[in-house]
């Protein structure tokens, strides 16, 4: 029986988060990969956000990445993904939030929510003026940030951690959206990325998130099942979509 289940879909880097760091730390789980916005009544009453990720392990149900990754770290322990040190803690953790914050901001309400979601969960043609200050101001804005944080080379704080895993997963649904980063105008930034997405805990997700994205919802989780993913017995998912609680832009 696996430790925890995981709720959200392959394809939300906030679930990728807590996937890597489950891989990462070697925690047997199992997930409910239901689409975005496909979650029923008792999602609803779980997430009250409508919003994944969310954990499940025996009777305790908590919803938001970086509390269910803090909760990973504070149950699962080794190997840490956090910094020994009080002051790279600190700014381990506000790197995470810049990450799920702005890049979530960013990376997924502008770019990818108006390439893949809007296309194939709502239906709706993308919005072409925020796709074009996406592209053209904000994403160059956030690389010009981080390209002054990472390093040359290895990861944020030596050892793998939570900050490098934050960062990149919202850079592995830019690259599904058919962006990729100038490594001639942002070289760290790219090489970066590039480093901690050939982890495998990453690579381990890719072909169910390809799955993802190309497989109707309908026949999601039978196409999953045959690539060998872990799925929860039973599923919150619905089968229309509807809009979570928060507006988005």
């Amino acid at each position: 029986m696996a430790a925890v289940a995981i709720v959200g879909s392959y394809l939300s880097p906030y679930v990728r988060k807590v996937l890597v760091c489950l891989e990462m730390k070697g925690v047997e789980y199992e997930i409910d990969p239901i689409v975005p916005f496909y979650g029923n009544d008792d999602f609803g009453r779980l997430s009250p956000l409508r919003r994944v990720p969310l954990l499940l392990r025996d009777d305790f149900a908590v919803s938001d990445s970086t509390v269910i990754c803090e909760y990973i770290e504070e149950t699962f322990g080794y190997p840490s993904l956090l910094p020994a040190d009080a002051a790279d803690r600190a700014r381990s953790r506000w790197l995470e939030e810049y990450a799920d914050s702005r890049l979530g901001e960013v990376m997924i309400w502008h770019l990818f929510n108006q390439v893949v979601i809007k296309r194939f969960v709502w239906h709706e043609p993308p919005d072409e003026a925020v796709l074009e200050r996406a592209r053209e101001q904000e994403i160059p804005e956030v690389l010009d940030y981080l390209e002054a944080q990472v390093p040359a080379a290895g990861f944020l704080f030596g050892a793998i951690g939570i900050a490098d895993i934050a960062i990149a997963s919202f850079f592995r649904n830019a690259t599904l959206a058919g962006y990729n980063v100038d490594a001639a105008r942002w070289p760290r930034a790219a090489a970066f990325v590039t480093r901690v997405l050939e982890l495998p805990a990453f690579q381990t997700l890719l072909p169910f998130e390809q799955i993802t994205l190309k497989t109707p919802p309908a026949e999601l989780r039978g196409a999953l099942a045959t690539a060998g993913a872990r799925l929860a017995p039973t599923s919150f998912g619905s089968p229309a979509p509807r809009r979570g609680v928060m507006s988005i832009d």
